[in-house]
């Protein structure tokens, strides 16, 4: 029958001695990171993309441009980071007590409008919103636990070695 000796809980404790707080927080921050990137590729490509005929010299996809990008300028004239993951590991991580924040904004004026949808130009009627920033952090809970176990179980793995 099997058992922990002194010597297993000794040496336990010497694995779980490598684990410093420095490695914990990057840790934290490395999974924040990987769940922004997964929420901006989700987003991305909910998000729609307008089509201009050819004589309207309008040029579709800065709404899509916007999630990677720090100025509506950017995103129409199409200069962002443009890769999710690259964009993701770009932004800033704040920490208010055991809260981790990362801020996605997409900074196209009329993005809160595409998003929840508005009024017609006449004011008769009403677009429906495309919701692909709401879905897609609705899929991103549900999948959170499941991501941030396995990237758990892998940190500790790595540490126990």
């Amino acid at each position: 029958m099997g058992g922990f000796t002194a010597a297993d809980l000794k040496k336990l404790q010497k694995q779980l001695n490598k684990i410093q707080q420095g490695n914990v927080e990057a840790f934290i921050d490395a999974c924040a990171k990987e769940l922004a990137a997964r929420l901006l590729a989700k987003v991305i490509k909910r998000t729609p993309v307008g089509q201009y005929p050819n004589s309207s010299g309008k040029k579709g996809g800065t709404l899509r441009r916007g999630w990677t990008s720090a100025t509506h300028e950017e995103a129409a004239s199409g200069s962002g980071k443009g890769n999710a993951k690259a964009y993701a590991d770009s932004l800033k991580i704040n920490h208010f007590g055991n809260t981790v924040v990362i801020e996605i904004v997409n900074p196209v004026e009329y993005a809160s409008y595409v998003e929840y949808g508005h009024r017609t130009a006449n004011h008769q009627g009403w677009v429906q919103g495309r919701f692909m920033l709401t879905i897609s952090e609705q899929e991103i809970q549900n999948i959170a636990p499941k991501v941030l176990e396995s990237k758990i179980k892998k940190f500790l793995g790595e540490c126990m070695k």
